[in-house]
Order: structure tokens, then sequence, then C-alpha cells
């Protein structure tokens, strides 16, 4: 029996740009249908393993996740009728181990905050279980060019009546966005500063969760125009400050993105506008705060 994507999943709309302040605008990837911006590259991946036969009426989806991959893959796991398991580490909030288990998936439990324990789990699924199937969102090429071919060329495309775009700003879970966004650049010749946000603390206590997962994956430092580092307790303090003040719920990830770029603002004085990214709903961190 032949698969096939059921709206909203067959394409990922445009998400809007919004305004901040006046020289920095935000993407809005809570638009998206799961809510965050990770509906995007597993909408590109999977839409292509159907394509090619990788994926079929009897595949089980696994992923390691720290929670937004693994509910977009369990979403798009329930439009098609498959069965889903989620590896993701036991300490990720309790609302995406619900939104996950909404779907009809399965979550298995690894160590605290230890993804490489959680990348081995999924690996043992899909070599040992008989159609098992991953996105392999840590290592895959196609996380890097889902951006590269959509968020970013969207991006350009909304600011090309205003001001050159001086820098954008991203945090990195698997390192797809930010690394897309570059290409991008690279492609169109455009001098935008691609710029990593990463948590303050070390990989084992700080609490952005989504970023900072323990390693770079798909990032590659050297190829980027800096490196911005913002502590937990701020980035939840700013994601508060702008529920109230725009009446946008975002995440916490979200919060060291607009704290990071605010600051490069004042501290630089850069000629263009600033982009980041909104990269998911609030309502999945309420127990974090």
């Amino acid at each position: 029996m032949s698969l096939s994507l059921r709206d909203p999943w067959k394409n990922i709309k445009k998400t809007s740009l919004i305004q901040v302040t006046p020289r920095l605008y935000a993407k809005l990837e809570t638009e998206n249908p799961t809510g965050s911006i990770k509906d995007r590259p597993i909408q590109y991946i999977v839409s292509r393993a159907l394509a090619s036969g990788d994926i079929n009426s009897e595949t089980t989806l696994v992923e390691a996740s720290s929670g937004n991959t693994g509910i977009s893959l369990c979403a798009i796991g329930a439009s098609l009728g498959l069965r889903v398991k989620i590896m993701m580490p036991v300490n990720m909030s309790e609302e995406r181990k619900v939104m996950m288990a909404s779907f009809g998936a399965k979550v298995l439990d690894a160590p605290p905050s230890d993804f490489a324990a959680a990348i081995k789990m999924r690996n043992d699924s899909v070599f040992w279980e008989p159609n098992h199937w991953s996105p392999m969102q840590f290592e895959n090429p196609q996380n890097i060019a889902c951006h590269r071919d959509t968020t970013a060329v969207e991006i350009y495309d909304q600011t090309s009546t205003s001001s050159t775009i001086s820098a954008f700003f991203s945090g990195a879970g698997t390192g797809g966005t930010i690394m897309g966004f570059r290409e991008r650049s690279v492609l169109i010749g455009s001098s935008t500063k691609c710029m990593l946000v990463v948590p303050a603390e070390p990989p084992e206590i700080h609490g952005i969760q989504g970023i900072g997962d323990g390693d770079d994956y798909l990032v590659k430092r050297s190829l980027l125009d800096g490196v911005h580092p913002i502590s937990t307790r701020d980035a939840i303090n700013r994601s508060r400050e702008f529920a109230r003040s725009r009446g946008l719920l975002v995440g916490i990830s979200s919060g060291a993105n607009l704290l990071a770029a605010e600051k490069y603002i004042r501290d630089v004085n850069p000629p263009g506008i600033v982009v980041t990214i909104l990269c998911d709903r609030g309502e999945r961190y309420l127990s974090s705060k």
C-alpha cells in the first residue's frame, strides 16, 4: 500500500517574519503544524523517504530527540498511520512527552541529558529491529538542505524590500537551521553574519532545551561568524517578558535568540537589520519555568 502525506503535512506553508524592534525581526516558526521549526526538516526528509520507498505501510519511525523533532515525527507518523518511537533523555519537559503520547507514540527514556545514549538507542533500533527507519536528524545533510531551500529563502524574500540583513542569530539543536541559512547566504553572495547562540552553562546542567545538546552535530563553527552564550535564567526571563509584552508564548531557546540578537544590536550597532528565530511555542516548557 502506498502512503501519501495529508494536509497540513503535504507542504509546510511560509511562516511570518515579525518586527520585534525597529532593527530586529524574528521568524515565527510557531505557525508550523505542531508549533515548532522542526516540522520543516521532518516534512522535508519524510516526504523524500516516502517517494524513494524507504518508508512503507509497515515502517516504524524512530528518532532520538530532546522534544520538538520527536513531536513533529509523532504527528507526521500519525498522519500516515505509522508507529513511532522516540528516544529522549528522561529529564526533558513533561509537556513534550504528553504531546508525543497524544499522537499515539511510544517514548523511551534515555539517561538524564544524555543525548549520546538516546542516539545509540535509536541506532540500535534501526539496525536490529525490522523495518525501523529514522530521519537521522543529527547526521542527515537533508536537515541543512531543508533550511537552505525553505527557511532561508523565505527570510531573504521577506526582507528583500527592507534593509540588508547584517546578522542572523540561531541556536542549534542539530545545527540544520544555522548551517542551512549560511549555505543560502553563500549561494546568493550575501554578507550576512551567521551567529550561533549557545547556553552559557555546560550541557549537563543548562536548561535551554533544544539547543546545546552536548555536541555540535551538523554545526561547523569555523564557518560561522560568532558564538554568543546566554544563561538559562536570562533566556527564561526573556521568553516570559516577550509573552507579556507581545502576547506570544515562545520557548526558552527563543528567549535566548532574542537576547543574543538584542545585545548584538546594542553593542555593535550594525548598519542593517538583524534576524532571528522564534523556534517553538512555550506551552511545552511551562513546567520548566
